[in-house]
């Protein structure tokens, strides 16, 4: 058997289901049992009853399933799929913050550590951050964090003023402006559509911004149109199978790569060996202490209601 069927055979042994982010490797969307964005995963997660979760993400992805199922093993195919996102809001500093601002609802996106969720009030995903932002009375001041890029574009949204941590996704920062513009000239009539976690300049030029679910969505209302994708280009895998028609250009990005695209690095860490390894040996695993555990699902679920 290949790899493939292997982890097939072993999920079906193992009561195991494999989530896997929009961001992943084709061949780990292709085994998985489910492939979403953060809200996306976040409810599968919250509603599963399989013994197992195996979550082809990064690591704030799997601690969220963790928190979700106290119970159930959570698996990682790689311990070092780490998100710099994330790590740019340490815990210690940002609780400082929070402390100095105790009369602020503190909002943040879930791509952050379960210490970070711990000193939140309600998680948010890029699917529903306006909702959740104006889920708040107008006259309670906001923290959000810790994307920046994304607290810029909800203010705009919705006209609330926050307080935000400055903290930037390098993925979403590392597209070239000069490089998109030259590319939509060659490609007239195109849509650029893009991620709120991009800087703001980017923004400006998309005739959508959304999720990435949001993106694949927009783009099968459009399915015989061009379109500039400016998100990690692992979206483009789903997208292309949900609108074949479509033609779709990955945005450029600053330095050039392999793919004159931007890709995270973390997400490209998990391998269909890495996934298979981690599914037969049960290993590595998520934990999450027990003290953070409670303060951090407080937040998810006040998410997942509101999301409903």
């Amino acid at each position: 058997m290949d790899l493939h069927q292997k982890i097939t055979e072993l999920k079906k042994q193992k009561n195991a289901v494999i989530l896997a982010h929009y961001y992943q490797v084709p061949e780990i969307q292709e085994v998985a049992d489910y492939v979403g964005d953060s809200l996306g995963l976040s409810q599968k997660a919250a509603e599963t009853d399989a013994e197992m979760i195996v979550f082809a993400g990064v690591h704030f992805m799997a601690e969220t399933a963790k928190i979700l199922n106290p119970d159930k093993k959570v698996l990682l195919p790689d311990l070092m799929a780490g998100c710099s996102l994330a790590d740019s809001c340490p815990p210690d500093a940002f609780s400082t913050l929070v402390e100095a601002h105790p009369d602020h609802v503190v909002i943040t996106y879930v791509n952050c550590s379960a210490e970070v969720k711990a000193l939140s009030d309600i998680i948010c995903t890029s699917s529903n951050a306006e909702k959740i932002v104006n889920s708040v009375p107008k006259d309670v001041p906001i923290i959000f964090a810790p994307d920046k890029n994304l607290g810029k574009y909800i203010q705009k949204k919705t006209g609330r003023k926050m307080l935000l941590w400055d903290g930037a996704c390098i993925v979403h920062e590392a597209f070239s402006m000069d490089k998109l513009l030259k590319l939509y000239k060659e490609h007239p009539g195109s849509k650029i559509i893009a991620h709120p976690e991009s800087e703001s300049h980017i923004l400006e030029t998309a005739t959508y911004i959304g999720s990435t679910a949001g993106m694949i969505d927009y783009v099968k209302k459009h399915p015989a149109e061009k379109f500039i994708v400016a998100t990690e280009a692992g979206i483009l895998h789903k997208m292309q199978q949900e609108v074949p028609q479509a033609v779709l250009i990955p945005a450029p990005a600053e330095e050039d790569n392999t793919c004159a695209c931007s890709e995270c690095a973390f997400m490209k860490m998990n391998t269909l060996q890495k996934l298979y390894d981690c599914l037969l040996h049960e290993t590595p695993q998520i934990e999450v202490s027990e003290e953070i555990r409670k303060k951090a699902i407080l937040p998810i679920e006040r998410m997942l209601e509101l999301s409903k």
